[in-house]
């Protein structure tokens, strides 16, 4: 069996690295979500709009020694060769490339257009004060360069690569000239998120399986004990990726602490193996010990795995395509421990004869005294200690009413890093990174009145909010046109218009579909009460004015993906609740005890949430589903010790008596797996994305709550429903029977 599943291991390998994410921010809403519909609807009018802005700062930007308003001859040959070479990168459309040089450019070529009985002045200096707060900055300094990308579905590469093509040009710049450049766009945001989470995922794993290796030795002091939980892990990884491979799915933003929790689930078990096998060696050859354990916690290996996987599975409720994809994921791999632990656990105990035992962990017996004082305790002091759970499970429930939702989702990536160092300078210098829009239908055939009613209307949009929080730029199509003198006929205005801007009115007004929008630019740095407030005064307003009126884009999508998360995750939690509580009544053959199983699992995402809300850690990509996640995560620790209390009360113990023998066996299994991967986890807090470190954190958060549901809350439980009556001996291969 060892060997079959190294081979089968060897032949998933390749098809394993294969695995692939889904880099999609349309993928985290349900399909019916009106925000996401909101926006596939305004790409199907107007194209879309994946913008992304390459801004520097030019000293010598625009020449002062002139009347009119122009560029020096030195930065516009700087900026035209930047934009030369943007134009280059896969991916961008070239076409659509938006500059300051192109702008004074063509509106002087239209300045020169002679029309009889009427002139075209000042448009040159119309058109660069239009532009402020986009393309020039009001420092008359800092200047950007703003591209439009290709749809994904129009193009050959990827989006990751037109990012880094870009980034390359922008670098190589950089060098040439010595002005530092700053990338923003939502597009950036989207491919760094999945870039940190790529990378930093491969990487902390790796450092996590060091750091909990060295653990595992430090605690038995044994090779042979260091490797098998590694291997598992390892090995578990490959088939569930190889599996995932072949039946066509991906990894998304949801799925990527996918390894991080099958480490959990394999070290766990493995844990328990080695200490009850230990126990074992004391009486027995290794044939008989590894034999006696595999009788002993089979039943129980198996129970957890299945109760792990339906708390899981019960996430294919959620109607996000990604969650259901996690939920099917961890069923999966938590299943397949089951199985990778069968093939490679009796093979790996029995095979050879280096460091053939694990040994005792150092200051293991002040551990055993620890467990034997924490069991006296609650024989002797229940009341007291009841009181004091309770105390501090209220306390922790108050943490509910602090918790907020991260909006800001460049608070998503260090304060250190490139991208939130970009948006800072471009939000300083030109006013704003998010880039949004409210559309709206308006007549077929539009008449002067209604052209002013949209011009008041981009006037007040453009009052909204204050300085840090309101609307910095608002471009309509009446911004256009009125760079034009006002006497011209509408017809020769947009003829004039479409000459110097070619794109400006035509991404602004779908003619044909009777919709026009109002493109907008805000701070992406808000809180989530400022942009929720933002969004809502503006539908609000537009909608007054244009019934119909729908709130969109990138900004807009980041704004409220959270909420996408958590919209039925209360749903999947109760599910799993239920489903969890039904299986342990099947396993235990016990309404009682499945439902007093319940109450060490709920503490510790209690535990958790509770404390997300008193240390201020906000609800985040990685900690939307931390509920299911907490649950899938304890209930194994809560399976192992009620059969194992079971057991010994089955032997004739007294009820003191089983659970100190438990507090003993169990009980430092479970400290050694929860420390061990307590330690691991702190590897996480290395991380560049936000959600990754608070991961780690609430992950050890949940095993020390874990921890003491089960070593505390569920001995008192167990203690007040059991008799002190002896048990009859079993005679099935049941939990219950162990």
């Amino acid at each position: 069996m060892f060997v079959i599943a190294i081979l089968l291991t060897i032949a998933a390998w390749p098809v394993a690295s294969q695995l692939s994410f889904d880099r999609s921010i349309e993928s985290l809403y349900a399909d019916e979500d009106p925000q996401l519909n909101n926006y596939l609807e305004s790409k199907q009018l107007f194209g879309g709009d994946e913008l992304v802005m390459v801004a520097y700062t030019d000293p010598e930007l625009l020449d002062d020694t002139i009347e009119e308003i122009r560029m020096t001859e030195a930065s516009e040959q700087r900026l035209r060769g930047l934009v030369e070479q943007l134009n280059k990168v896969p991916g961008v459309q070239p076409e659509s490339t938006q500059h300051l040089a192109h702008v004074i450019e063509q509106a002087a070529n239209a300045e020169a257009i002679k029309i009889p009985f009427f002139r075209v002045d000042g448009l040159v200096e119309a058109s660069i004060n239009e532009m402020r707060g986009f393309l020039i900055g009001d420092d008359n300094k800092t200047t950007a360069v703003v591209l439009r990308l290709v749809p994904d579905d129009d193009t050959a590469v990827t989006r990751a690569e037109t990012i880094d093509g870009i980034r390359r040009v922008a670098t190589q710049f950089e060098n040439e000239n010595g002005f530092p450049i700053s990338i923003v766009g939502e597009p950036v945001q989207i491919h760094d998120m999945f870039q940190y989470v790529e990378e930093d995922g491969e990487v902390l794993f790796r450092f996590s399986l060091i750091l909990l290796g060295s653990v595992i030795l430090l605690l038995f002091r044994s090779l042979r004990w260091v490797v098998l939980p590694l291997v598992i892990v390892v090995i578990t990884i490959v088939w569930t990726e190889a599996t995932l491979v072949i039946s066509g799915m991906r990894l998304s933003m949801v799925s990527s602490m996918l390894n991080s929790l099958m480490t959990i689930i394999g070290i766990a078990t493995v844990t328990h193996v080695a200490v009850n096998y230990r126990d074992h060696r004391q009486s027995m050859d290794r044939t008989d010990s590894i034999r006696a354990t595999i009788v002993e916690l089979t039943p129980a290996i198996f129970w957890t795995c299945t109760t792990t996987s339906v708390g899981f599975g019960v996430l294919l409720s959620s109607h996000i395509t990604p969650v259901q994809s996690f939920g099917i994921m961890m069923a999966l791999g938590t299943l397949l421990v089951l199985i990778t632990a069968s093939m490679l656990l009796p093979g790996g105990i029995l095979m050879g004869q280096f460091s053939i035992d694990p040994n005792q962990a150092p200051a293991e017996q002040r551990l055993v005294q620890l467990l034997s004082r924490v069991t006296d305790s609650i024989q002797r002091r229940p009341k007291p200690l009841s009181i004091a759970s309770m105390l501090l499970v209220t306390f922790a429930s108050f943490g509910f009413f602090r918790l907020e939702v991260e909006t800001d989702f460049s608070k998503n990536f260090r304060e250190s890093s490139p991208i939130v160092q970009s948006l800072n300078f471009v939000e300083t210098k030109l006013g704003g990174a998010g880039t949004w829009e409210v559309n709206f239908p308006v007549p077929e055939d539009m008449t002067t009145e209604q052209y002013m009613k949209l011009r008041d209307l981009a006037d007040g949009l453009r009052s909204i909010g204050n300085e840090t929080s309101g609307v910095t730029k608002a471009i309509a199509l009446t911004d256009g046109l009125d760079l034009l003198p006002r006497r011209l006929p509408r017809p020769l205005q947009e003829r004039i218009l479409d000459g110097f801007q070619p794109e400006f009115r035509s991404s602004l007004y779908n003619e044909d579909q009777n919709h026009m929008r109002i493109v907008l630019r805000a701070r992406e740095r808000q809180s989530a009460e400022e942009k929720d407030q933002l969004i809502e005064d503006v539908e609000a307003k537009t909608d007054a004015t244009f019934p119909g009126a729908k709130v969109t884009g990138l900004f807009v999508l980041l704004t409220f993906i959270i909420q996408s998360l958590l919209s039925d995750q209360l749903v999947s939690f109760s599910l799993a609740l239920l489903g969890i509580g039904i299986l342990m009544t099947i396993a235990f053959r016990s309404i009682r005890i499945g439902l007093i199983s319940m109450v060490p699992n709920l503490f510790p995402i209690v535990a958790v949430i509770g404390a997300m809300g008193w240390c201020g850690l906000p609800i985040n990509i990685a900690t939307a589903m931390i509920s299911c996640v907490s649950m899938g995560l304890t209930v194994d620790g809560t399976i192992h010790y009620i059969a194992a209390y079971r057991r010994e009360r089955a032997k004739g113990l007294s009820v003191r008596e089983a659970l100190e023998a438990t507090q003993l066996g169990v009980g430092r299994a479970l400290v050694f797996a929860y420390l061990a991967l307590v330690v691991g986890f702190c590897v996480l807090t290395l991380s560049n994305f936000i959600p990754l470190i608070y991961f780690g954190i609430l992950v050890s958060v949940a095993m020390v709550g874990g921890l003491f549901g089960d070593l505390v809350l569920l001995p008192l439980l167990l203690q007040k429903i059991d008799r002190d009556e002896p048990q009859p001996v079993p005679n099935s291969t049941a939990v219950t029977t162990q």
